[in-house]
Parts: structure tokens; C-alpha cells; sequence
């Protein structure tokens, strides 16, 4: 099969097309014939030697949608579409930057869709950390008031999209006013141009603050996320635009507000309901949820759909199909 290669922590120059063996799928697990898969920013960590536990070289991948191509003696039928994630794909062992993948088969979800494969491969991932960071994360109800930072995401773009679809009011950021519609595109109520401080712009809507924030930047811009949030309200910190992720010299007193709750979320295929799957995927076919712009590329095109993740040169989900 052809795969895309990470030798080693570095530069684009070190993901590279081969041809490999086909994987076979140890007990308890499936192999998936790859349709499409997402770029995520968990794979420019790893290529940028960010990620901790990855023995190189890898194919990296922390996603895939496909069709069971050996199910290896469990209960899904060849031929079923279905998606995977996380649970140590593209670390630990060989990930979706394939046209086959191994993986166990209790992190393979299935469903049954019409979409075209460019579509589908932008939800699985996207969805679940979406879907997780607004339900476990910040139990956000409808006549909430939500704020996004780092709205033009493919995470921060399915957020609004969610939840607008839960009632909520959302207001959500961007550093470029050029890409103020593409929020305002999703259903955010208050799209606003971030210049690294959006908390005084969020009190002059709302005074006491958001019920309740999104943190897809990292930990530079959350002290005033922090800010931007009511008493009693809750920030999630689920992303890191910025690549950064630690909070150093932590004082509890001094950093976080008084009475704003700081959650954080990371999840699995577990996670991700079967059923909300269906869902939003029947809906994204009716027209009546879109979850952003997709871009596509093929395989051999990896290095220039890496560049682009890195510099954020596009709005919305990156999709490779091999």
C-alpha cells in the first residue's frame, strides 16, 4: 500500500510517500481500507517533535474513514463504512495516513452515509472534540452565552456550529478581520477580531461575562479567556493554535478569577457517540448543520497540506484522500 512516512521530527521534508506492506491486524482488531482522513493539529505536534512516546519512523494519523476491509473475526461486515480515532493512532502504532489502517475494534465507530468521502473525513475527529469540550467539558445549556477562541479552527468552527444547534448564543474570535464571515457563516452571533485581548470587547456585550468558554489557543491567551467569563461560569481548555500548553510557576490565587471554574477536556473514539455520528452527519446532508469549509488533497500533495496546517492558511478542515 502507499503511506505518508514521518522519518523523524522536522520539517515537511520528512513526510514522505512509500510503499509499504499492508498491515495485518492482530487479534481484536480491523483493518480499514481508507477512504479519507483529517489533518490535525495533534499530527504537526508529532512532526514537529512535540509529542512524547513516538518511535519514528511513523505513519502518523490520529483519524480515518473507510470501509472494513478485514474484520478479522469481529461483528462488522467487510464493506461497512466506518470511522476511527485516537487511542494511539499515528503514536504508538501506525495511523491513518494510509490506504489501510489497523486498529482495535472498540475505537471503530460505524454509520451509514451518502456523502462524499471528502466530506465525511472532515467530521469524525472534529466532531468528537467538539461535541465532547461543549456536553463534558462545559455541560453548556441553550440560552447560554458561549465565547470561542480560535473560532476559524476546524474544532472552533464545528463548536459554533454545535452549539448554536444546542441554542446557545456564541461569540467567537479570529486575528484576521478578513475572516469575519466565515464565523458569522457557521451561525456566531458576534464574530470579533482577536488582538490578544477580547475580554474587554466580550464585557461590552455581555458585563458580567460568557456562561461559558472555549480555549483552542492555549495557555497565552487564557489568562484572558479567564477574564472574559462570569462568575461561577467555566473555560475548557481543549486546543493549542499556539503550540503552547504549559502554565508555568501556576499560583491557583493569583491566575484564575474569583469563581471561574477551568475544566479541560481530551477524548477518545469512546467519546463519540455512535449515534451523534449519524446524526450530524444526516444533518450535514440536509443542509441543515454545516461544520465549516473542507479542503482537499491528495495523498501525494501531504507536504503542501502540512505547510498549510502549520502557517493556518486555510479556514476550516484539511482532508487528504488517498
Amino acid at each position: 500500500m502507499r503511506a505518508v512516512m514521518l522519518s523523524g521530527p522536522g520539517p515537511v521534508e520528512n513526510l514522505q510517500v512509500v510503499d509499504v506492506p499492508t498491515p495485518e491486524p492482530p487479534p481484536g482488531w480491523v483493518r480499514i481500507r481508507v477512504r479519507a482522513f483529517g489533518l490535525n493539529r495533534s499530527e504537526l505536534h508529532t512532526r514537529l517533535g512535540l509529542a512524547q512516546g513516538v518511535v519514528f519512523p511513523r505513519i502518523p494519523g490520529i483519524e480515518a474513514t473507510g470501509v472494513v476491509d478485514d474484520p478479522n473475526g469481529t461483528d462488522l461486515a467487510v464493506g461497512r463504512q466506518v470511522a476511527t480515532m485516537m487511542g494511539g493512532m499515528g503514536r504508538t502504532f501506525d495511523g491513518g495516513y494510509a490506504q489501510y489502517t489497523a486498529v482495535p475494534a472498540g475505537q471503530v465507530i460505524p454509520f451509514v452515509s451518502e456523502l462524499p468521502w471528502s466530506a465525511i473525513g472532515a467530521v469524525p475527529e472534529t466532531l468528537q472534540t467538539a461535541y465532547g469540550s461543549l456536553t463534558t467539558g462545559l455541560d453548556l445549556r441553550s440560552g447560554q452565552t458561549l465565547l470561542i477562541r480560535g473560532g476559524t479552527s476546524s474544532v472552533g468552527l464545528a463548536a459554533a456550529a454545535l452549539a448554536r444547534d444546542l441554542g446557545a448564543t456564541v461569540l467567537s474570535t479570529t486575528r484576521s478581520a478578513a475572516r469575519l464571515d466565515s464565523l458569522a457563516a457557521v451561525g456566531v452571533t458576534h464574530p470579533l477580531v482577536d488582538d490578544g485581548t477580547v475580554a474587554a470587547q466580550v464585557r461590552a456585550l455581555f458585563p458580567d461575562g460568557v456562561d461559558a468558554a472555549l480555549e483552542l489557543v492555549g495557555t497565552p491567551t487564557l489568562p484572558d479567556t479567564l477574564a472574559a467569563t462570569r462568575v461561577h461560569g467555566t473555560v475548557c481548555f481543549t486546543g493549542m493554535l499556539s503550540n503552547e500548553w504549559l502554565v508555568r510557576d501556576f499560583y491557583p490565587i493569583g491566575y484564575l478569577p474569583t469563581g471561574v471554574r477551568l475544566t479541560a477536556y481530551g477524548g477518545e473514539a469512546s467519546d463519540l457517540p455512535g449515534a451523534v455520528l449519524q446524526r450530524y452527519l444526516d444533518r450535514i446532508a440536509s443542509g441543515e448543520v454545516t461544520l465549516g469549509p473542507v479542503h482537499t488533497y491528495p495523498m501525494d500533495d501531504i507536504r503542501r497540506a502540512h505547510t498549510d496546517l502549520e502557517q493556518g492558511a486555510k479556514v476550516g478542515k484539511l482532508v487528504v484522500l488517498p
